[in-house]
């Protein structure tokens, strides 16, 4: 093992009717008043919202309920939320949805507790966070991880940037997640996969590092792999599949808590890679694509084009998730490659930008999304192989 530092301080309320402790759970903290942040009608139509008010105002604490946050969640949103937040004098932020509702809520929390700081001011980390209110979440989404991560990510509709980007800091962390998986039952299946995809790469980002020896936590993240791969398929084939949906839950959340990346980031600013998280969310930041179907639309032509930078890892997934008994390291790499991308296919995900975006896809659309994610030829990504402007075009292209 190398060396890391890990902190995960969040309390994980797991299983059927969990939902049910919330009030306690946010009594506990003293808030007499909480924001309550959620997307759409579904939180409503459930009846989840309702138990929810209703279990918090049962321990004497008031609620306002803040809804509309959309996918590929908004910086307006989260400084239009900050606003009546403030007004209401929140005391602890609630998140009731999945990645993008918490990712709202912890820009919430923040902007709450550095009122005269427009939230802007950390989106862009021109300000570092120093403070935040305590949050929690009731998750109804299995994808993101964020219930239990340190990272934040919103699109900037408000500068004219159009940046998809996220803040990492401890203070993102939520106090408790409320994971029961029934309450994932009546989602649609393409966003059940979209959710896997998400659970898969987010393990993946950090398996394909340059820092290795990391035998245990390499053995963690090869369980993932195979676990998400099993239950993920049968996720989508029944989604009240009450066994194959709580797997899929805790994979989103052990996929994101560091432990499948431990020991790989040493002396680096992250522990992996990363580079199709950043891909994709540019895919996701000018087209408003899915977050979990721009991954999977870009992994196999990232790839086959960083591969042979350490052709032994890919074979090593290949053996190691998938069983190849290959004993020629480039064959084998290539068939794990092969098999990643018929998992996603299994769970209904697209494995090219045409079949993302449901059209062809132009030159001009590729040299569009290289500029917006390298900042306008400003920032390389990744660290697996380092890849700058021309590296990400002809990713993009590849995946055409």
């Amino acid at each position: 093992m190398q060396k890391f530092n890990y902190y995960s301080p969040t309390r994980i309320v797991f299983g059927k009717g969990t939902r049910e402790e919330v009030g306690n759970l946010i009594e506990g903290f003293g808030a007499k008043k909480v924001a309550v942040i959620y997307g759409g009608n579904s939180a409503k139509k459930s009846g989840l919202l309702d138990l929810v008010e209703e279990k918090i105002k049962s321990e004497g604490i008031d609620v306002l309920l803040l809804g509309g946050v959309v996918p590929n969640p908004l910086l307006s949103k989260a400084k239009e939320m900050t606003k009546e937040a403030v007004k209401f004098g929140a005391e602890f932020v609630l998140a009731v949805g999945g990645g993008s509702v918490i990712d709202t809520a912890k820009f919430v929390a923040i902007g709450v507790a550095n009122q005269g700081t427009d939230i802007e001011e950390f989106f862009f980390q021109r300000k570092k966070v120093e403070k935040s209110l305590p949050s929690g979440s009731i998750l109804t989404i299995s994808a993101a991880g964020s219930e239990t991560s340190d990272s934040a990510v919103l699109t900037d509709d408000v500068t004219g940037s159009c940046i998809k980007k996220g803040i990492t800091t401890d203070f993102n962390r939520c106090k408790f997640a409320i994971m029961d998986p029934e309450l994932t039952y009546t989602l649609p299946k393409y966003q059940i996969g979209a959710g896997v995809a998400d659970i898969f790469m987010h393990t993946a980002e950090r398996y394909f590092t340059n820092i290795l020896g990391n035998h245990l936590t390499d053995e963690m993240a090869e369980g993932l792999f195979r676990d998400i791969i099993k239950f993920g398929v049968k996720a989508v084939k029944n989604p009240t599949d009450y066994e194959a949906m709580s797997e899929v839950m805790w994979c989103g959340s052990v996929s994101h808590i560091g432990l499948t990346g431990l020991g790989a980031k040493g002396d680096t600013p992250r522990d992996g890679d990363w580079s199709c998280h950043q891909l994709g969310m540019a895919i996701s930041a000018l087209f408003d694509s899915t977050h979990g179907a721009t991954l999977s639309a870009i992994w196999a032509s990232w790839a086959n084009y960083v591969k042979d930078e350490n052709i032994e890892r890919f074979a090593n997934f290949a053996r190691k998730v998938y069983g190849v008994v290959e004993a020629d390291d480039k064959k084998a790499a290539d068939i794990g490659i092969e098999k990643t991308v018929d998992f996603f296919k299994s769970v209904g995900m697209p494995v090219g930008l045409h079949e993302l975006l449901n059209r062809e896809v132009s030159e001009k659309d590729c040299e569009d999304l290289a500029i917006n994610c390298s900042y306008k030829k400003s920032r390389s990504i990744g660290s697996f192989k380092s890849l700058d402007y021309n590296d990400m075009y002809n990713i993009y292209m590849a995946a055409r």
